[in-house]
């Protein structure tokens, strides 16, 4: 089952081409890493694919009406703000809402969603503190798990690990691959290469805007590509406890021609 297509996407802003002319879909069981170097384009395409950005080309998903829209794909923005003073408990809720009908209040079924997205994240012992009293990172996980209460088939998810611990980057990205396994799919931005390689299915890079490559992450981050997209060289191995990507050196700019 395909959970997004997009059809020729272009971003123009400023007379400047962000996204050009991307084609790709996504379906069930993946969990998608969207890779590249700062400014490559990673947000505004999952903004574009969700229809928060203005564009040419079609999205799937931006072509829903905006109900339809919120529980077929969860959104988890790279800015985190949490702008009221409520229980962790009830922000979590919050993710609940694309389901709940005018003045439909949570049944059983909405409330073990909570429940689950809390104990995913290793949240229930924060499960009444006021939100906003958290560190960032915490304040981090409560978001992550207001967007997989939402229960949709589809969560985009901006750089959901930075800022995290390394045990709490690995406890994430576990929760997304276990999202795959269950047959929904993920689709997040990251910088990790070393965690995109151990947990990501596929790998998309984008470089000035336009998708270079499109395949599983061996596939993808070969030793060519690694250096003229990222600047980098690195080592990949197989590992008894999975695959190994660590960037080792800055590579020398290439002269001007």
């Amino acid at each position: 089952m395909t959970l997004l297509t997009l059809d020729r996407i272009s971003v123009t802003r400023r007379d400047r081409a962000v996204l050009r002319d991307i084609t790709l879909s996504v379906g069930a069981g993946e969990l998608v890493g969207v890779i590249g170097p700062n400014g490559a384009g990673k947000t505004t395409l999952l903004r574009t694919a969700l229809g928060l950005v203005a564009h040419e080309g079609h999205s799937s998903l931006a072509a829903l009406p905006e109900p339809a829209r919120a529980r077929a794909a969860a959104w988890l923005p790279q800015t985190r703000e949490i702008a009221w003073p409520v229980s962790v408990e009830t922000l979590v809720g919050l993710g609940r809402l694309p389901h709940l009908g005018p003045g439909r209040r949570m049944a059983a079924a909405d409330r073990a969603a909570v429940d689950h997205a809390l104990d995913a994240l290793g949240l229930e012992p924060l499960r009444p503190r006021t939100a906003t009293r958290l560190s960032g990172g915490e304040q981090a996980r409560v978001l992550i798990a207001r967007a997989l209460a939402q229960d949709t088939p589809l969560l985009l998810a901006d750089e959901p690990i930075a800022g995290l611990d390394p045990e709490h980057q690995i406890a994430t990205m576990t929760v997304f691959a276990t999202l795959a396994a269950e047959g929904r799919s993920v689709i997040v931005s990251l910088h990790d290469l070393g965690l995109a390689v151990r947990h990501c299915t596929r790998l998309l890079v984008l470089d000035h805007g336009r998708l270079v490559a499109d395949g599983p992450p061996r596939e993808v981050l070969t030793p060519d590509l690694v250096a003229r997209v990222f600047r980098v060289s690195a080592h990949f191995a197989d590992t008894p406890q999975g695959p190994v990507f660590q960037p080792l050196e800055v590579l020398p700019c290439p002269p001007s021609p």
